[in-house]
């Protein structure tokens, strides 16, 4: 089969023939129908060096072999993948929690990922998608349930109004649940004038340049009140302190974005405010399945976030690409 996959830390992805793979006792065979290129695919392929390795974990398929001991899917079934395997026994598994799983492997990392024409994954991880939802809507559910995971993780009133830092695909995914999980009015900020139109696009009521208005200043005209909700999604040094300087006091930070260095913060900021903060990653299987229900049931319109495809044999230039400032926010890879 083809894959694109890293053959040195930086370097373009190179498109080549790998052998097909076979599902293991209870794993499903799938073919690739759809995966969407995430922001850790790009960083990943920079800083691991590890040949042969093939990417993609927000994965929409197609079930076209059975492993041995696998019951309840058909050929043909069409599946969401949750990209994350654990051990299946420890409590963090047990609960849907793979990601903090001792032994908990992560698929497009330490297992092959989505970047190619088939893939294996454990019939356990495996979500089933109605008919109504397309191969994008499939692909789109494990970065929108990273968003639900963010929101479900962030005490709030039922109706408080929610303040989103970062209109990049994560930003836009929680803005995108931000009404439907209970938020009056939902503002999102960003210094770049074309994720500030996405936003607005997926329900944002209001939008903020940070680099030229201050935000508590236009949250609190705009809302009536000073942010006591709000969600970092950019991950860069410097956002959780600004997270915190426009918080109101009293008010909950969550931290979503990624930051991958040191970062310094102010800790009297929070003190004298007496803040809240909570860190999060991935989500769990319950997320999952809250999402598929929601796009299932049209109260999630998240095509919008797409502004690209590809195939396979022009991946590794379009990848390559998405390493710089683009307009893109969503690409999606049929292989």
């Amino acid at each position: 089969m083809r894959a694109a996959v890293v053959e040195h830390a930086g370097d373009l992805l190179s498109v080549t023939d790998v052998p097909e793979p076979e599902p293991a006792p209870g794993e499903l065979l799938i073919r690739v129908r759809a995966c969407g290129i995430c922001g850790s695919d790009l960083h990943l392929s920079d800083v691991f060096d590890i040949p042969g390795l093939v990417l993609g974990h927000e994965i929409c398929g197609e079930v076209v072999a059975l492993g041995p001991g696998v019951e309840g899917w058909r050929l043909g079934d069409r599946i969401a993948g949750f990209p994350l395997v654990g051990c299946e026994r420890c409590e963090a598994c047990l609960v849907g929690a793979t990601s903090k799983c001792a032994h908990a492997a992560q698929l497009g990392l330490q297992r092959p990922g989505g970047f190619a024409e088939y893939t294996t994954l454990a019939a356990t991880s495996a979500f089933r998608l109605p008919d109504a939802l397309d191969d994008h809507a499939g692909a789109l559910v494990e970065p929108l349930a990273v968003a639900h995971h963010a929101l479900d993780c962030t005490p709030r009133p039922f109706d408080e109004p929610l303040l989103v830092i970062g209109g990049g695909p994560v930003g836009a995914a929680v803005a995108l649940w931000g009404h439907q999980l209970g938020a009056r009015e939902v503002v999102v900020t960003d210094p770049v004038a074309h994720r500030r139109e996405l936003a607005e696009r997926v329900g944002a009521t209001l939008t903020v340049d940070p680099t030229t208005e201050d935000v508590a200043s236009a949250f609190a005209k705009h809302c009536d009140t000073l942010p006591k909700v709000v969600v970092e999604c950019v991950g860069i040094p410097g956002m959780i302190q600004h997270a915190m300087d426009v918080a109101a006091p009293d008010a909950h930070v969550t931290v979503v974005g990624v930051c991958m260095t040191t970062d310094q913060i102010v800790p009297l900021i929070g003190l004298q405010k007496e803040l809240a903060a909570k860190f999060v990653l991935y989500y769990r299987k319950a997320d999952f399945a809250a999402t598929i229900a929601a796009l299932a049931e049209g109260r999630l319109a998240p095509h919008v976030l797409v502004t690209g495809t590809t195939g396979i044999d022009a991946l590794p230039e379009r990848f390559q690409a998405l390493k710089q400032p683009t307009e893109d926010c969503k690409v999606i890879l049929e292989p």
